[in-house]
This record gives C-alpha cells, sequence and structure tokens, in this order.
C-alpha cells in the first residue's frame, strides 16, 4: 500500500505560479512511476504529467507543455509540479497518483494508475 499527500494548491492570479508537491509513505518510492492528473468540474480527468521511477523519461499534456514542470526527489519520497504561466483553465483538482507497472506515457494516457492522492484545489483567477 502507498499513500499520497498532495499540498501546495491554492488561489492564483493568472499568469502566477504554484508548486504542488505530493509526499508518499508505504513502499519504496523509487519503484513507482509517478504522475499528475487533473480534473475540472464537468470534465474526464486529464492526465497532466508523468514522471519515470529513475526521473529520466517525463511526460506532460500538450496543454502544459512549456509551462509545468515535474520532478522527484527519491530520497525525500516527494514528487513536485512546479506550474508556471498558470491560466484560469488550469482550474481543477490536481491528484497525484504512482503506478507500479506501466511507462511514463502509459500511466498518464491511460489514467488507471494503482493509487491516488485526495487531490488538492487549485483555482486561478482571470
Amino acid at each position: 500500500q502507498v499513500q499520497l499527500v498532495e499540498s501546495g494548491g491554492g488561489l492564483v492570479q493568472a499568469g502566477g505560479s504554484l508548486r504542488l508537491s505530493c509526499a508518499t509513505s508505504g513502499r519504496t518510492f523509487s519503484g513507482y512511476t509517478m504522475g499528475w492528473f487533473r480534473q475540472a468540474p464537468g470534465k474526464e480527468r486529464e492526465g497532466v504529467s508523468c514522471i519515470s521511477k529513475s526521473g529520466r523519461s517525463t511526460y506532460y499534456a500538450d496543454s502544459v507543455k512549456g509551462r509545468f514542470t515535474i520532478s522527484r526527489d527519491n530520497a525525500k519520497n516527494t514528487v513536485y509540479l512546479q506550474m508556471n504561466g498558470l491560466k484560469p483553465e488550469d482550474t481543477a483538482v490536481y491528484f497525484c497518483a504512482a503506478d507500479a507497472v506501466r511507462t511514463v506515457q502509459r500511466m498518464c494516457v491511460m489514467k488507471r494508475p494503482d493509487y491516488w492522492g485526495q487531490g488538492a484545489q487549485v483555482t486561478v483567477s482571470s
């Protein structure tokens, strides 16, 4: 079992920045591909960004490329999502997730990881 706890969400003006963190506990963190997903009201959950177990491979949704950066610190059992140039359309609940088997792209595209966090609200005002 893996527990995931997100932090760092909040309210920010358009053009601003936020950094989400996801602290994990339980099984060995480096044994999981990690990812960030988001869900806005009335919309399907979207794979925002995923990162491989080593951190060497990443995947980004087209909607966030060039603005968001995913990273992980295996010594701290934490994955991050740095969000710059935020837009009102980035408003959503952001979920951290862990997957023991799927590769980076498959995890983000298939949206069926092994574990989910509880979510953190990100609101971007215009």
